[in-house]
């Protein structure tokens, strides 16, 4: 990387992950004395793995991914299908299992699907940028997205599935989109969510709606594990209990606290300081992403960064929101703090294509 592209390159957003990714392997070093700290030592081995797989994303020119982006579409397409069939877990079948090593392809296709979305919209808008609101090639990139989405939702998995809607969302509204499709799909969205809920939805999907509304109606069944949050929340007061010391982490009332509910155990045990600054900092990575998006060199540029903000914007309020009880619970991990592979290397591969994107502006040009 030339001098001229590392004065250029946002640091702070790798400043920021890194130390997110710290504060996660406190919390999951609590989280897992009881088992030997299994999760806590291979996800310091995917902290590194991801490490690398940040750098080499950096040195490679964006450019370059967005041109084999229809090839790694491809083949997640093909890893999505062929998921499908693969062994349960939890109720769902998103997992590849490979010896020690669980493959998550959902968490790997949200990068594939921004580069070949990006990599559409720049070929729709070659002839002009009013062609992304005809109506028919609105739909064929609407269906880049909708094939992947209707693929996870099958596994289930529909905070994933949520994140793709976000992150294409706002992709769309960068690449110009008529303001008029955006009020046309709140209007469908407002008169579909009822209709979805009493005759699409499966039993269990509609009971983590009906449980997030009213908890208290199972408390010691569906109900459980929010109710639980609520209370280690709650309980860690201004500045914690102390690592190794939350009852309800220690104890063994909150599941899965090392993926879903990492949030509630630092609450709990690092107390509200520490959660209130890890949500300062997300707001710091979002509001960095869009910045990084609106000084991009170029339209593919500005895509992909617009996308990577959507999907960092929906895990921090979703993953926050539903330990909370504000929000249902979907499953949708908090970046680079809970425990997952597939998850963290996903996400410092976006802080790559991030870093890339800023490195390439031509700010310092105007530095002297």
């Amino acid at each position: 990387m030339r001098k001229r592209e590392l004065k250029n390159v946002e640091w702070s957003i790798i400043i920021v992950a890194i130390i997110l990714s710290t504060i996660g392997l406190i919390a999951l070093f609590s989280a897992t004395q009881e088992a030997e700290y299994d999760e806590f030592n291979k996800q310091c081995i995917w902290l590194v793995i991801s490490i690398i797989s940040m750098v080499i994303v950096t040195l490679i020119d964006y450019d370059f991914f967005i041109k084999i982006s229809p090839f790694l579409y491809g083949i997640f397409i093909v890893l999505l299908i062929a998921v499908l069939f693969t062994p349960s877990v939890n109720g769902a079948t998103s997992w590849f299992n490979i010896g020690f090593f669980s493959f998550q392809p959902g968490e790997f296709a949200k990068v594939f699907v921004i580069l070949f979305l990006t990599s559409s919209i720049i070929k729709v808008q070659q002839k002009g940028k009013r062609e992304i609101n005809k109506p028919l090639k609105l739909l064929i990139l609407l269906s880049i997205v909708l094939v992947p989405i209707l693929l996870i939702v099958k596994q289930p998995d529909y905070g994933t599935a949520m994140t793709f809607i976000m992150a294409t969302t706002l992709m769309l509204i960068s690449a110009g989109i008529d303001k008029k499709y955006i009020f046309i799909s709140i209007a469908l969205v407002a008169i579909l969510i009822p209709l979805l809920y009493q005759f699409v939805l499966p039993e269990h999907a509609k009971k983590r709606i009906d449980i997030f509304l009213n908890p208290e109606s199972d408390p010691r069944g569906a109900g459980y594990n929010i109710i639980q949050s609520k209370l280690a929340i709650g309980s860690g007061g201004l500045t914690g209990m102390g690592i190794l010391k939350g009852n309800q982490t220690q104890m063994g009332f909150l599941y899965p606290k090392t993926t879903d509910f990492i949030f509630s155990v630092i609450s709990e045990e690092m107390g509200f300081v520490v959660a209130g600054t890890i949500v300062i900092l997300y707001v710091f990575l979002v509001t960095k992403c869009i910045y990084v998006a609106k000084t991009a060199k170029d339209d593919a540029g500005t895509l992909i960064a617009a996308g990577i903000s959507g999907v960092f914007l929906f895990h921090m309020v979703e993953n926050i929101g539903m330990v909370m009880g504000l929000l249902p619970i979907t499953g949708v991990p908090l970046p680079f703090i809970s425990y997952g592979g597939s998850s963290l290397i996903t996400n410092f591969m976006c802080i790559g294509l991030l870093l890339n994107i800023s490195s390439k502006r031509q700010k310092a040009i105007f530095i002297r």
